[in-house]
Protein backbone atom coordinates (compact mmCIF):
# COMPACT_ATOMS: atom_id res chain seq x y z
CA UNK A 1 0.00 0.00 0.00
CA UNK A 2 1.37 3.64 -1.32
CA UNK A 3 2.00 5.79 2.25
CA UNK A 4 3.71 8.46 0.41
CA UNK A 5 3.75 9.97 -3.03
CA UNK A 6 6.78 11.94 -4.41
CA UNK A 7 6.47 14.32 -7.40
CA UNK A 8 9.58 15.70 -9.41
CA UNK A 9 8.50 19.49 -10.08
CA UNK A 10 9.14 20.83 -13.60
CA UNK A 11 6.93 19.35 -16.30
CA UNK A 12 5.22 16.90 -14.00
CA UNK A 13 3.20 19.69 -11.80
CA UNK A 14 3.50 22.78 -14.44
CA UNK A 15 4.18 22.92 -17.71
CA UNK A 16 8.24 23.80 -17.31
CA UNK A 17 8.69 23.57 -20.70
CA UNK A 18 6.33 26.30 -21.73
CA UNK A 19 8.10 28.64 -19.36
CA UNK A 20 11.44 27.77 -20.62
CA UNK A 21 10.76 28.17 -24.38
CA UNK A 22 8.82 30.80 -24.08
CA UNK A 23 10.82 33.25 -21.98
CA UNK A 24 14.16 32.30 -24.23
CA UNK A 25 11.92 33.18 -27.60
CA UNK A 26 11.13 36.78 -25.84
CA UNK A 27 14.63 37.48 -25.33
CA UNK A 28 16.07 36.30 -28.68
CA UNK A 29 13.55 38.06 -30.46
CA UNK A 30 14.45 41.26 -28.40
CA UNK A 31 18.62 40.52 -28.82
CA UNK A 32 17.49 40.35 -32.65
CA UNK A 33 15.97 43.94 -33.17
CA UNK A 34 18.64 45.29 -31.39
CA UNK A 35 21.50 43.45 -32.88
CA UNK A 36 19.77 42.04 -36.67
CA UNK A 37 20.53 38.81 -36.13
CA UNK A 38 18.42 35.32 -36.70
CA UNK A 39 16.03 35.64 -33.60
CA UNK A 40 15.58 31.62 -34.75
CA UNK A 41 19.12 30.75 -34.46
CA UNK A 42 19.67 32.13 -31.29
CA UNK A 43 16.48 30.51 -29.59
CA UNK A 44 17.84 27.48 -30.57
CA UNK A 45 21.29 28.15 -29.42
CA UNK A 46 20.26 28.68 -26.01
CA UNK A 47 17.69 25.89 -26.01
CA UNK A 48 20.56 23.26 -27.33
CA UNK A 49 23.15 25.42 -23.90
CA UNK A 50 20.36 24.83 -21.18
CA UNK A 51 19.45 21.17 -22.16
CA UNK A 52 22.72 19.83 -22.26
CA UNK A 53 23.74 21.90 -18.68
CA UNK A 54 20.17 20.48 -17.07
CA UNK A 55 21.09 16.99 -18.84
CA UNK A 56 24.59 16.37 -17.49
CA UNK A 57 23.79 18.08 -13.86
CA UNK A 58 26.43 16.33 -11.32
CA UNK A 59 26.91 17.90 -8.09
CA UNK A 60 30.09 19.54 -9.56
CA UNK A 61 27.61 22.30 -10.33
CA UNK A 62 26.71 23.31 -7.07
CA UNK A 63 28.33 26.46 -5.72
CA UNK A 64 27.65 28.29 -8.75
CA UNK A 65 25.34 30.86 -8.77
CA UNK A 66 22.51 30.10 -11.23
CA UNK A 67 22.15 33.57 -12.56
CA UNK A 68 25.92 33.39 -13.53
CA UNK A 69 25.28 29.84 -14.80
CA UNK A 70 22.47 31.51 -17.24
CA UNK A 71 24.63 34.18 -18.20
CA UNK A 72 27.46 31.54 -19.55
CA UNK A 73 24.86 29.95 -21.64
CA UNK A 74 23.46 32.97 -22.76
CA UNK A 75 27.27 34.32 -23.97
CA UNK A 76 27.50 30.82 -25.72
CA UNK A 77 24.67 31.06 -27.31
CA UNK A 78 25.61 34.58 -28.72
CA UNK A 79 28.82 33.57 -29.75
CA UNK A 80 27.23 31.05 -32.10
CA UNK A 81 25.37 33.66 -33.59
CA UNK A 82 28.50 36.13 -33.71
CA UNK A 83 28.03 38.28 -31.02
CA UNK A 84 31.03 38.78 -28.22
CA UNK A 85 29.20 40.53 -25.61
CA UNK A 86 29.59 39.67 -21.87
CA UNK A 87 27.12 42.65 -20.45
CA UNK A 88 24.64 41.89 -23.14
CA UNK A 89 24.48 38.16 -22.15
CA UNK A 90 24.35 38.93 -18.15
CA UNK A 91 21.73 41.32 -19.47
CA UNK A 92 19.92 38.38 -21.49
CA UNK A 93 20.17 36.00 -18.33
CA UNK A 94 18.38 38.34 -16.24
CA UNK A 95 15.47 39.19 -18.91
CA UNK A 96 15.09 35.42 -19.15
CA UNK A 97 14.20 34.99 -15.71
CA UNK A 98 12.16 37.41 -15.65
CA UNK A 99 10.12 36.68 -18.68
CA UNK A 100 10.04 33.09 -17.33
CA UNK A 101 8.43 33.69 -14.02
CA UNK A 102 5.44 35.01 -16.18
CA UNK A 103 4.66 31.79 -17.20
CA UNK A 104 4.40 29.83 -14.27
CA UNK A 105 1.48 27.19 -14.26
CA UNK A 106 0.27 24.69 -12.79
CA UNK A 107 -1.11 22.01 -14.83
CA UNK A 108 -5.13 21.68 -14.08
CA UNK A 109 -5.41 19.26 -11.52
CA UNK A 110 -2.42 19.18 -10.10
CA UNK A 111 -3.27 21.30 -6.74
CA UNK A 112 -6.22 18.87 -6.79
CA UNK A 113 -4.19 15.76 -6.71
CA UNK A 114 -1.95 16.87 -3.95
CA UNK A 115 -5.10 18.08 -1.74
CA UNK A 116 -6.67 14.37 -2.55
CA UNK A 117 -3.60 12.22 -1.61
CA UNK A 118 -3.04 14.16 1.83
CA UNK A 119 -7.19 13.99 2.77
CA UNK A 120 -6.24 10.32 1.79
CA UNK A 121 -3.23 10.32 4.59
CA UNK A 122 -0.79 10.19 2.30
CA UNK A 123 2.96 11.75 3.09
CA UNK A 124 3.91 13.75 -0.05
CA UNK A 125 7.48 15.05 -1.05
CA UNK A 126 8.66 17.03 -3.78
CA UNK A 127 12.39 16.21 -5.37
CA UNK A 128 13.68 18.47 -8.04
CA UNK A 129 17.14 18.74 -9.91
CA UNK A 130 16.53 22.06 -9.71
CA UNK A 131 19.13 25.10 -7.97
CA UNK A 132 17.43 26.53 -4.75
CA UNK A 133 18.64 29.74 -5.54
CA UNK A 134 14.99 29.61 -8.30
CA UNK A 135 13.28 26.86 -7.17
CA UNK A 136 12.04 28.18 -3.92
CA UNK A 137 11.20 31.06 -5.42
CA UNK A 138 9.51 29.06 -7.89
CA UNK A 139 7.47 26.95 -5.59
CA UNK A 140 5.83 30.19 -3.96
CA UNK A 141 5.27 31.69 -7.24
CA UNK A 142 3.15 28.21 -8.01
CA UNK A 143 1.60 28.18 -4.75
CA UNK A 144 3.18 25.07 -3.92
CA UNK A 145 5.37 26.21 -0.52
CA UNK A 146 2.35 24.02 1.93
CA UNK A 147 1.40 21.39 -0.09
CA UNK A 148 4.52 19.32 1.10
CA UNK A 149 5.73 17.20 4.20
CA UNK A 150 9.23 17.66 2.65
CA UNK A 151 11.37 19.12 -0.46
CA UNK A 152 14.49 18.13 -1.45
CA UNK A 153 16.03 20.53 -4.39
CA UNK A 154 19.18 18.95 -5.83
CA UNK A 155 21.72 21.66 -4.27
CA UNK A 156 20.68 21.88 -0.92
CA UNK A 157 20.69 18.07 -0.56
CA UNK A 158 24.06 17.46 -2.06
CA UNK A 159 22.47 15.06 -4.74
CA UNK A 160 20.50 14.73 -8.23
CA UNK A 161 18.06 12.03 -9.71
CA UNK A 162 18.89 9.62 -10.80
CA UNK A 163 20.87 8.89 -7.73
CA UNK A 164 19.14 6.04 -5.73
CA UNK A 165 20.34 7.64 -2.66
CA UNK A 166 18.30 11.29 -3.11
CA UNK A 167 14.60 8.25 -3.07
CA UNK A 168 15.97 6.51 0.00
CA UNK A 169 16.51 10.12 1.76
CA UNK A 170 13.52 11.23 1.03
CA UNK A 171 11.66 7.91 2.17
CA UNK A 172 13.18 8.40 5.22
CA UNK A 173 12.95 12.34 5.98
CA UNK A 174 9.20 10.98 5.49
CA UNK A 175 9.33 7.93 7.37
CA UNK A 176 8.13 5.72 5.44
CA UNK A 177 9.84 2.45 3.45
CA UNK A 178 10.95 2.77 0.01
CA UNK A 179 8.34 0.15 -1.22
CA UNK A 180 5.56 2.00 0.23
CA UNK A 181 6.80 5.32 -2.08
CA UNK A 182 5.41 5.85 -5.60
CA UNK A 183 7.87 8.57 -7.36
CA UNK A 184 6.24 10.53 -10.68
CA UNK A 185 8.21 11.87 -12.70
CA UNK A 186 8.20 13.03 -16.60
CA UNK A 187 11.70 11.95 -17.21
CA UNK A 188 12.74 8.34 -17.10
CA UNK A 189 16.16 8.22 -16.27
CA UNK A 190 16.04 10.80 -14.04
CA UNK A 191 12.66 10.25 -11.93
CA UNK A 192 11.53 6.31 -12.92
CA UNK A 193 15.05 4.68 -12.89
CA UNK A 194 16.31 6.05 -9.74
CA UNK A 195 13.10 5.63 -7.92
CA UNK A 196 12.78 1.94 -9.01
CA UNK A 197 16.46 1.25 -8.29
CA UNK A 198 15.38 2.55 -4.81
CA UNK A 199 12.43 -0.27 -4.48
CA UNK A 200 9.63 2.61 -5.03
CA UNK A 201 6.40 2.19 -7.36
CA UNK A 202 7.13 4.18 -10.31
CA UNK A 203 4.60 6.57 -12.38
CA UNK A 204 5.73 8.02 -15.51
CA UNK A 205 3.96 11.12 -16.60
CA UNK A 206 5.37 10.87 -20.21
CA UNK A 207 4.53 14.09 -21.45
CA UNK A 208 6.54 13.70 -24.63
CA UNK A 209 5.44 10.29 -25.68
CA UNK A 210 8.56 8.99 -25.40
CA UNK A 211 9.34 4.80 -24.94
CA UNK A 212 11.19 2.86 -22.47
CA UNK A 213 14.65 2.54 -23.48
CA UNK A 214 15.73 -1.14 -24.11
CA UNK A 215 16.49 -2.99 -21.72
CA UNK A 216 15.33 -1.06 -19.09
CA UNK A 217 12.85 -1.31 -16.34
CA UNK A 218 9.11 -0.97 -17.10
CA UNK A 219 7.68 1.89 -15.01
CA UNK A 220 4.45 0.85 -12.39
CA UNK A 221 2.51 3.02 -14.23
CA UNK A 222 2.12 5.47 -17.75
CA UNK A 223 0.51 8.11 -17.50
CA UNK A 224 0.33 11.32 -19.91
CA UNK A 225 -1.95 14.00 -17.49
CA UNK A 226 -1.65 14.50 -14.01
CA UNK A 227 -5.20 13.61 -13.67
CA UNK A 228 -4.30 10.04 -14.60
CA UNK A 229 -1.90 10.27 -11.33
CA UNK A 230 -4.29 8.88 -8.58
CA UNK A 231 -6.05 6.17 -10.83
CA UNK A 232 -2.09 5.42 -11.96
CA UNK A 233 -1.62 4.89 -7.85
CA UNK A 234 -3.86 2.26 -7.13
CA UNK A 235 -1.90 -0.07 -9.74
CA UNK A 236 0.91 -0.32 -6.71
CA UNK A 237 1.27 -3.72 -5.34
CA UNK A 238 -1.19 -3.83 -2.06
CA UNK A 239 1.20 -5.95 -0.09
CA UNK A 240 4.33 -3.85 -0.13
Amino acid sequence: MIEAVLFDLDDTLHDDTLAFHSAAERVANEVAAERSIDPRALYAAYIAEAEAFWKSLSPDAFGSPLAGLRARMWATALRSVGIDDVALAEQCGAAYNDYRRQYLRLWPGALELLVSLRARGCKLGLITNGMAETHREKIVLLELEGAFDEIFIADEVGMVKPDPRLFQLAARRLGVPPERCAMVGDRYERDVRGAHDAGMFTVWMNVRHETVPANAPAPGAIVTTIGEVEAALRLAPKEA
